[in-house]
């Protein structure tokens, strides 16, 4: 039986990208990067997105409103004996639902994602500067095993 309080975790449609955007766009790293104002790179995004098994656009949703996303990539690959892993990307909840534990549900709900699909791997990047979120993730199992780097195009 589940909680009808909790939010439920679904696919992402189109119609939730504004929510999405703006829960992107909701912090200083992602103000410098991200334009809310313009949804039209961001639907092209998710078209490409939707037509891709391999990838899910998921959101949470309480009482109607979108109150966080994230993106989980299934990588297939040929290290560590041929191991699919999964990539978790774009995590966001939105400032009302922070602390709530629905950061904790959602990649809870990754990993399962990535057990159901066959992965022996789950990992993620967090900018350097997102200490909060380096112990959250620590806190849920994940090491801090690589050092991660970006080139910008």
């Amino acid at each position: 039986m589940t909680d009808p309080d909790e939010p439920t975790i679904r696919p992402a449609t189109e119609e939730d990208l504004p929510a999405i955007v703006a829960m992107l766009a909701d912090d200083p790293l992602g103000a410098t990067r991200e334009s809310p104002d313009d949804l039209t790179p961001y639907i092209e995004a998710f078209k490409r997105l939707a037509g891709d098994p391999h990838q899910h656009v998921v959101v949470a949703v309480r009482e109607g409103r979108v109150v966080g996303t994230l993106q989980l990539t299934i990588v297939p690959g040929l290290s560590r004996r041929g191991a699919t892993r999964a990539i978790v990307e774009g995590v966001r909840v939105h400032a009302d639902e922070r602390g709530s534990g629905l950061g904790t549900r959602f990649i809870r709900w990754a990993v399962e994602q990535a057990r159901r699909e066959n992965c022996r791997l789950v990992q993620l990047t967090s900018d350097v500067t997102r200490t909060d979120a380096h112990r959250f993730y620590e806190r849920l199992g994940f090491t801090a095993s690589h050092v991660g780097f970006k080139l910008s195009l």
